[in-house]
């Protein structure tokens, strides 16, 4: 695992290194001694173009490494050559690491993107558009944030967590609305999913403490 981890990482380089050893033994013993130095050479260069380090953003993503999953990301000069699942993706980190950053302008551009690529899968579709809302929130945008978090729901989340962040922001929205009742209703959801991330918990003890005390 760790050799292909290399190998994605210097694979331009390697191609690079290849195809010349590939072209110097093309003119000293000919063409088909050098054919399959050639074929490794371009299987290397696609690779790069078509498919890009994703592998390796995403490890660093998930280790909370966002320096290196940043710097990795800046190393794609060309996004518009990935393939097109791998692209969306690619925004989509992009939109990520801006938002951690909290360039709001530059992580609702980057996830739109991605999103209209579409994604590989529904429940990564679903957290992008939720990231949306929330992005929508932070512009004071309600009537976005919504439409955006209800997609979100419609499309499938990856897992409770982010199902409870669903209904706490619908519940939030709602009560920006004067619309009480259904409040209540979302918060009910969000906590009976017993969420366990120390943000949403926190959310949910501090709506707890008034919530009852609202009409509706």
């Amino acid at each position: 695992m760790k050799f292909y981890n290399v190998v994605i990482k210097y694979r331009l380089p390697l191609a690079i290194v290849i195809l010349i050893l590939a072209i110097v033994t093309n003119l000293y013993a000919g063409f088909w001694p050098s054919f399959l130095l050639y074929l490794i050479a371009a299987i290397l260069l696609f690779g790069y173009f078509f498919f890009g380090p994703l592998r390796l953003i995403q490890e660093h993503m998930e280790s909370g490494n966002l320096e290196a999953a940043e710097k990795v990301l800046g190393s794609i000069k060309f996004p518009g050559l990935l393939y097109k699942p791998i692209r969306s993706v690619y925004y989509t980190l992009k939109g990520n690491i801006a938002m951690m950053k909290q360039d709001f302008t530059g992580a609702e551009v980057n996830m739109k993107k991605g999103l209209d690529l579409g994604m590989p899968m529904k429940e990564a579709e679903g957290a992008s558009l939720l990231q949306m809302g929330m992005l929508a929130m932070q512009k004071n945008d309600i009537r976005q944030a919504e439409s955006y978090v209800r997609q979100a729901i419609r499309k499938g989340l990856p897992d409770k967590e982010n199902q409870a962040a669903a209904f706490l922001q619908l519940c939030s929205i709602m009560m920006t609305k004067r619309e009480f009742r259904a409040a209540k209703d979302f918060f009910r959801k969000a906590k009976a999913l017993k969420p366990t991330t120390p943000q949403i918990v926190d959310q949910i003890k501090q709506i707890e403490k008034y919530i009852s005390r609202i009409p509706g």
